[in-house]
């Protein structure tokens, strides 16, 4: 099973220097046409959406994070970072996908 993250360009860019392969996106059409597209995929297996796109998305967003399994959908800090009581975004990605950035 593969990891597909979903953000903006240059999120996108530094997970795929990691060796996971994303979608960029910037607008709510896109990211919804991301998610279905990576929703249809048989070999996705964990979906990484980045904080500030989802915000666009926030109703299918939460929808997808209670109900989802397979893919799983987890939405991950921005690059930008975090409030103190959220995880950043490398312990985010070191749970998720075991890669410490």
């Amino acid at each position: 099973m593969k990891v597909l993250v979903i953000g903006r360009p240059e999120a996108v860019l530094g997970f795929s220097l990691a060796g996971v392969h994303g979608q960029a996106v910037t607008t709510p059409d896109e990211v919804n046409q991301a998610l279905d597209n990576a929703l249809a995929a048989k070999d996705i297996g964990i979906i990484l959406v980045i904080q500030d796109v989802a915000k666009l998305v926030q109703a299918r967003m939460d929808d997808l994070k209670l109900h989802s399994t397979i893919p799983l959908v987890v939405e991950i800090p921005s690059p930008e970072g975090v409030s103190p009581d959220e995880p950043s975004l490398g312990d985010v990605v070191l749970r998720a996908i075991g890669i410490k950035l």
